[in-house]
């Protein structure tokens, strides 16, 4: 059983760039959660800082292509480049070198698909089709019809998003061993 990665554009809900300060406050809230992946916030120079994640989105979905195991893979090492490694993820080149060090990643296969475009209109017409059902990221949705935002975690801003920052109100990971038993249950 595979998570199927589908695109919420942030930046595109938002009518703006990805927001480097709002990020900037949620990172060490939310890094804490799961200290072994190793988030940080941004360590390279500002003007490097990605404003959009649609080519790393994708290359997520051209990913699949090859399987949902080589999706799943790039997925996280991008998300890890990003938030641990600072390495601006809506570059080619990074995309495709990152994919190099995914074990199930053909990065040069992954490489001419983003050159020829193959994954980007049926990823932007999926997500076109689907931005109003999407709270924020992650939205798990279910074949069953079930669908969880944000899921074990509670969260509420103090101040404003980008100047203040999150708390944590409650943290449940034991929730995902939940959810996994209900996506086995409705793939069954």
């Amino acid at each position: 059983m595979h998570l199927d990665h589908r695109c919420f554009l942030l930046e595109d809900v938002n009518a703006f760039p990805i927001p480097k300060k709002f990020l900037d406050s949620e990172i060490p809230v939310v890094g804490a959660l799961e200290p072994d992946l190793g988030w940080k916030n941004w360590q390279g120079d500002p003007a490097d800082w990605p404003v959009t994640t649609a080519p790393a989105n994708e290359a997520v979905h051209a990913a699949k292509e090859q399987s949902p195991r080589a999706a799943e893979e790039l997925d996280m090492a991008l998300r890890l480049a990003l938030f641990r490694d600072s390495r601006c993820v809506s570059l080619r080149h990074e995309i495709v070198d990152i994919a190099r060090n995914c074990e199930h990643v053909d990065a040069d296969a992954l490489g001419e698909a983003l050159d020829d475009g193959r994954a980007r209109g049926p990823m932007m017409r999926d997500y076109r089709g689907n931005r109003d059902a999407v709270q924020g990221s992650p939205h798990l949705f279910f074949a069953d019809g079930h669908d969880v935002h944000n899921p074990g975690i509670g969260l509420r801003w103090v101040g404003e998003q980008g100047a203040g920052f999150p708390v944590v109100e409650h943290d449940d990971p034991g929730i995902f061993a939940d959810l996994v038993r209900r996506a086995a249950d409705t793939a069954a």
